[in-house]
């Protein structure tokens, strides 16, 4: 957890760290800043090794860029128990990635849905992986991404106040 001296630490979780998580990343690092928030650091990364080392996949970065968005100097790493345990907020964009991370890190109460963040979004409902469709699956992405940043930030901030 964050002391009065270091920042709220959120990290967002998908499987293979080059679409959804580094999308919210960059979603949050920008909101944060367009609004004067300060004192929350994000990162990001994946419940799999498959991606490791890799770049942001392209469509993603065209979206983010679309979208005015930071999309440089990325690459996929995986998640360890250590990040899980110093994160204040692990923000998962599905439950399997809640599941994985829960058996890195057993008992870990920081770990939550992107979407628990949406009130509009159906409880449980996850961000689906657009990696496998169109790129129109990028825009929906990068939408419920959006749609949740707020309460992302709400909280985050809630907990740098309370440290």
């Amino acid at each position: 957890m964050a002391d009065s001296d270091e920042p709220v630490r959120v990290i967002f979780v998908c499987w293979g760290n080059i679409c959804r998580s580094p999308i919210a990343e960059r979603v949050a690092e920008r909101v944060a800043a367009d609004t004067g928030i300060e004192g929350i650091e994000f990162t990001s990364a994946a419940t799999s090794t498959e991606e490791l080392t890799n770049p942001m996949d392209r469509r993603a970065a065209a979206v983010l860029r679309e979208h005015g968005y930071r999309h440089d100097h990325h690459r996929a790493h995986q998640i360890t128990r250590s990040e899980i345990e110093g994160a204040d907020l692990v923000i998962a964009m599905e439950d399997i990635h809640v599941n994985k991370m829960l058996a890195i890190a057993p008992g870990a109460t920081n770990i939550s849905l992107l979407t628990d963040y949406d009130p509009e979004a159906e409880p449980g409902s996850g961000v689906p992986d657009p990696w496998y469709g169109s790129e129109a699956g990028f825009y929906d992405t990068l939408s419920a991404v959006e749609a949740a940043i707020p309460g992302v930030l709400e909280r985050a901030s809630a907990l740098r106040a309370s440290a």
